[in-house]
């Protein structure tokens, strides 16, 4: 019957799918200030994830925020502020109406004046360091030997060995002024000095070392203030009471120069650590950076410049030859390249003239453009980087674990050790005195620093997400490094992955019943006919194949009609009705589900897909009309990053829906290594299972709507840019260039990652492994050897540095 579509499977459309309730969450990210180490990093995500109705939290050391999945019929963002401030670490509410670059922006001014302040207060606390040493040196020489005069005893360590030989017969021909001063004018200077330093410049350590044992718990902080605060003790009372001392024979020595260096090298290591942290996220900084702070707008014909904000949805935005574009848009005239590669990482210019989408932050380069703005402020296409990788930044790798679990109860064994230290010292070396037991528990608590085990992942997660994001990869975070790592097979969909997901049509052939379907108007030709009924239901059509054909109708002269009742059937074609007929397009499995009989045009059909192409069936009212190629390119940058896969010992295996010939000819001209042809969505899903179930670590490349499954079936999902926003989403990873050179890039830059965080946590456990024992006087009885808490503090200051440092090096990492 005219009009009709005879399925003759008979299959019911009215399936119900089982509902499923989900409940509703919701996901904040709270700024948090005050966190300084992995303990208190590990302290908070515990107190948080405690809360009643969170679900998840991830507190970020690098970052200093917290990202919350929370219901919110259990709890609100005011009582997760509240809970944070409660464990004595301050917190605000997230800004509302404020996008991922405005948030950035202060991020980064905010961490330019810690930056200062650390500087300011560590280079003081250094200068400060130095003359109280100097100072100091008078006191010290008397009782720089153990037994030394009067019985009193003093603790004999490199440092002082070598102030004792090098720096004292130098003070004593340059400063012999300075050894005549009397020693209580110089104690109570020193006592002075001390007090003032550590007041001021380490004030920050014993607030939040009191706030952490309110709290009942302990941080770096804890052992910092307990060290320098021991010695600080110490030496006043030495200061204001040295015969209480010297009637017990205990020399009244004071450790205030030793005080006020450790503070001031513990300061410089966290300015230090803060610079290399800024650098980390430069990538983020540049990105912030592309965005120009006005825009040239056309209002009633009138030129004007305004800020960015004022910008509405629909202005009309002239861009001249060196300009910045100010936002996202089409173009309505003009003509210019534009340089995309600070969003895409495309090398090359890329041309726009009329209806082409242009980016905020990219280059205009040569000519004049003016367009209609579109997406603006959070919605455009930068802030959404901006945001994603802000976000990726902020997530963890499963690898930290390891450090979390350690950091739980890192201080509290270091404060442990520090007691036994001093205790096998008076019970197994008395003769040595109080002092030098003191001494080694001082060390044992300034050496030690969880502060390199909680910066070993999240640093190297912030620099390599910015690596990708420079070379035109989205990562969304460090769970997907770490999975991507161990990828051994990489799947690739066809069409505008391998292909340029621009075809058309090459051939067109009318059946012989072709020449007399009905409904064939007067004047018109028959082939004219199929081709109008074709254009009219694929003008209805999203699929990449569809597009061609209604071009080439174009091409022809030719206007189709308003197609009616159009339906897609993924994996198969298209049906609807035009001007009163039924037509069907797609593949044999779609004429085979219809009862078309295509037999008579089979071996034309094969020869289409041997050369390459993709045949079309095309029916109407039951009966085959014609049948047409359409033909996809091969982009040019296939065949080389297809090698690179290989190089990197990866196989690599061609999804698509196309036919097996077709697919199969594609792939010999790239080489790829297997194809699977011919299937639904569904379909696709069951591959990547298939391929999973012979213990291969999957990862899929795709960029249509029906890729989303088979990447969210993947171990790893990586979705081209120009791919529709679900398939986006259904991805850990983004290329943002049109081609496939970021697949091996990004695993690449995942196995440098995962390099480098095994190298940081490596280095910042063996560095607390042997530090703290030699630290408690390990090597003493064997070697005479024991460190000075100066130079302790020194080593902790850059264990952190040096583990920030490292994460730095994939910066500079080769992607190509």
């Amino acid at each position: 019957m005219p009009g009709s579509l005879n399925i003759k499977d008979g299959a019911d459309a009215n399936v119900t799918a089982p509902a499923e309730i989900t409940a509703l969450v919701e996901h904040v990210t709270i700024p948090v200030f005050g966190m300084t180490c992995a303990a208190c990093q590990s302290f908070l995500q515990r107190e948080l994830a405690g809360q009643a109705g969170v679900r998840d939290a991830t507190v970020n050391l690098m970052l200093h925020n917290a990202t919350v999945t929370f219901d919110p019929d259990a709890t609100s963002t005011s009582a997760l502020v509240d809970a944070i401030r409660s464990t004595g670490y301050g917190a605000e509410f997230p800004a509302e109406h404020q996008s991922a670059l405005e948030e950035q922006e202060q991020h980064d001014e905010a961490q330019l004046m810690e930056y200062r302040q650390l500087r300011l207060k560590a280079v003081t606390s250094l200068i400060a360091g130095g003359v109280a040493m100097l100072l100091s040196m008078p006191l010290m020489t008397p009782l720089m030997t153990i037994g030394g005069t009067g019985g009193l005893e003093r603790m004999k360590d490199p440092l002082m060995s070598w102030s004792t030989r090098v720096i004292d017969p130098l003070l004593r021909s340059v400063l012999p002024w300075m050894y005549r001063m009397d020693a209580e004018v110089i104690r109570w200077f020193l006592f002075a000095l001390a007090t003032f330093i550590l007041g001021w410049a380490g004030r920050r350590f014993y607030i939040k070392a009191w706030s952490a044992l309110l709290h009942r718990t302990a941080d770096m902080n804890t052992l910092v203030a307990l060290g320098t605060g021991a010695a600080y003790l110490y030496s006043a009372a030495s200061t204001i009471a040295p015969g209480f001392f010297v009637a017990r024979g205990i020399a009244p020595d004071v450790y205030f120069e030793a005080a006020i260096l450790i503070i001031g090298l513990v300061l410089t290591g966290s300015a230090l650590e803060s610079r290399a942290k800024g650098q980390t996220a430069s990538a983020l900084r540049k990105l912030v950076q592309l965005q120009p702070k006005t825009a040239t707008v056309l209002r009633d014909g009138i030129e004007s410049s305004v800020p960015l904000e004022s910008i509405q949805s629909g202005d009309i935005v002239l861009v001249r030859p060196g300009e910045r574009l100010p936002t996202d848009g089409e173009v309505i005239s003009g003509r210019s390249s534009v340089d995309e590669s600070m969003l895409t990482g495309e090398s090359l210019p890329i041309e726009k003239t009329a209806r082409d989408r242009v980016m905020g932050g990219t280059l205009n380069q040569r000519g004049s453009l003016q367009y209609r703005a579109t997406s603006l402020g959070a919605a455009s296409t930068l802030a959404q980087i901006v945001r994603l990788l802000r976000e990726a930044q902020g997530s963890r790798a499963p690898i930290q674990r390891i450090a979390d679990r350690i950091s739980a109860i890192f201080v509290p064994t270091v404060l442990a050790i520090a007691i036994v230290t001093f205790a096998a010292w008076q019970l197994f070396a008395p003769h040595s005195g109080v002092m030098q037991a003191f001494a080694a528990a001082v060390t044992v608590l300034v050496i030690a620093c969880p502060c390199a085990m909680g910066l070993a992942v999240p640093t190297a997660v912030m620099v390599a997400t910015g690596r990708g994001a420079n070379y035109g990869i989205l990562i969304k975070g460090g769970e997907a490094l770490q999975r991507l790592e161990k990828i051994d097979t990489i799947v690739l969909d066809k069409t505008g992955t391998v292909t340029a997901g621009r075809p058309e049509v090459t051939d067109f052939f009318l059946a012989a019943s072709g020449n007399d379907v009905a409904g064939t108007q007067s004047g018109s030709t028959a082939e004219d006919h199929v081709l109008l009924a074709t254009a009219a239901l694929e003008r209805a059509s999203e699929h990449p194949l569809a597009d061609a054909i209604v071009q080439y109708a174009a091409a022809r002269g030719l206007n189709p009609p308003h197609a009616e009742e159009f339906e897609s059937l993924p994996g198969l074609g298209v049906v609807g009705v035009v001007d009163r007929e039924a037509v069907l397009i797609g593949n044999t499995a779609l004429m085979e589900k219809y009862g078309v009989f295509v037999e008579p045009m089979v071996s034309t059909s094969e020869r289409m897909s041997v050369e390459g192409k993709t045949p079309l069936w095309i029916a109407i009212e039951g009966r085959l009309a014609a049948v047409l190629a359409v033909a996809d390119t091969i982009k040019s940058s296939s065949f080389d990053a297809v090698r690179k896969m290989h190089d990197e010992g990866l196989r690599v295996v061609m999804l698509t829906g196309d036919n097996e010939r077709t697919a199969l000819a594609i792939a010999q001209r790239v080489g790829i290594d297997e194809v699977i042809a011919g299937v639904l969505p569904a379909g696709k899903v069951d591959a990547i299972k298939g391929l999973q179930a012979e213990h291969r670590v999957v990862a899929m490349v795709g960029d249509g709507v029906n890729d989303a499954p088979a990447l969210a079936q993947a171990d790893v999902g990586l979705t081209m840019a120009s791919g529709a926003d679900i398939a986006m989403e259904a991805g850990d990873i983004t290329l943002m260039r049109s081609d496939l050179t970021g697949v091996a890039a990004a695993i690449i830059l995942s196995r440098a990652t995962m390099r480098v965080m095994r190298q940081n946590l490596f280095w910042a456990f063996v560095y607390n492994v042997i530090g703290i024992p030699v630290a408690a006087g390990a090597l003493y009885p064997a070697f005479g050897l024991l460190l000075s808490p100066v130079i302790a503090s020194a080593a902790m200051a850059l264990s952190s540095f040096s583990v920030v440092t490292n994460s730095l090096r994939l910066r500079r990492l080769r992607l190509e």
